[in-house]
């Protein structure tokens, strides 16, 4: 049963050491982090009053953003263009991700008020295009795949003219029958991130699988062609270039049609360290050999995150 608290933010403990300390890979505190960061990682300040009115509306609707939840260093640019990436199903995540601050622990019941509130949040805000995205939700038997259903029903019936893109975890163990509903009312665009390279991923996500999250991009685009399929990579986590290339090479493999790579920034002294700053020309490099692979759209430079300028990249813009 929903709980009134649903929407408060968990202790932030919860977000870091208590989340990571049983990271498979230990992580060590102040271990291979770069001194300062450079030049070229600038962040907006989250002050504007157009930020400061968006996150009011958030809490009167009790809903939760991944701009602030994750920490994104984008926040006050998008904010202030009243643009926002939603994040449903509430703000405990069954999964320990340790780049991610998220909190981790048992979540509570969803929300049957959410889809509703979501719905006239973004009608309010008068949003032509919203990327709805997710904690883990492994306590449930379909993962949450029916809750986002839900979400994108009442928003199209709320705001016909909006693009929905959904961001969505990788329903583990339970992606046919998640696709399965999924295909109750499809998203504009489906988006969901493999993060990092193989080699990485016991450190980086414990409790994914690589050939299951490729499988479920390629699953989803033999059952809706016509939808665009996205993916997104963290650089600067121990990845070799040559590796990250190849994974380019299987998200093409695997029918993922748009790409955004950007560089991970450390949440907080718990998390996984930054072991390099990616330069913005080793990014320009990956955007054109991308390119060369077929992604139609690719988004590649230190500031990108996964639903940053979402509405243009949709269309084949840049920015």
């Amino acid at each position: 049963m929903y709980q009134d608290n649903l929407y408060k933010q968990p202790a932030r403990d919860k977000r870091g050491k208590l989340k990571t300390s049983k990271n498979p890979v230990k992580i060590v505190v102040g271990e291979g982090r770069p001194s300062r960061k450079p030049d070229w990682i600038r962040a907006k300040a989250p002050t504007a009053k157009k930020v400061l009115d968006l996150k009011k509306l958030i809490r009167e609707h009790k809903l939760h953003t991944v701009c602030e939840e994750a920490a994104c260093p984008n926040i006050g640019e998008c904010f202030g263009r009243g643009t926002a990436t939603f994040m449903i199903m509430g703000d405990i995540c069954t999964r320990r991700c340790p780049f991610c601050d998220v909190a981790h622990g048992k979540p509570k019941g969803l929300d049957p008020e959410e889809p509703a509130n979501l719905a006239h949040a973004i009608k309010l805000m008068q949003l032509q295009y919203v990327v709805i995205t997710s904690v883990d939700r492994d306590d449930l038997l379909d993962r949450g795949a029916g809750h986002f259903v839900d979400c994108i029903n009442a928003i199209r019936a709320t705001c016909p003219a909006t693009k929905i893109e959904i961001l969505v975890p990788d329903f583990r163990s339970k992606i046919d029958i998640a696709l399965d509903i999924l295909q109750k009312a499809p998203p504009d665009v489906f988006n969901h991130n493999l993060e990092t390279v193989p080699d990485l991923y016991r450190k980086v996500r414990p409790g994914a699988d690589y050939a299951a999250s490729l499988a479920l991009i390629k699953k989803f685009k033999q059952k809706n062609p016509a939808v665009p399929t996205k993916s997104g990579l963290m650089l600067g986590l121990g990845e070799t270039i040559k590796d990250v290339k190849q994974v380019l090479k299987d998200l093409r493999k695997n029918d993922c049609d748009m790409l955004t790579i950007g560089q991970y920034l450390q949440p907080g002294p718990y998390h996984l360290p930054v072991e390099r700053y990616v330069c913005p020309a080793a990014f320009e490099d990956l955007r054109i050999f991308a390119t060369g692979l077929g992604f139609n759209n690719v988004a590649s430079a230190p500031m990108v995150r996964s639903s940053y300028h979402a509405d243009l990249q949709a269309v084949g813009g840049s920015f």
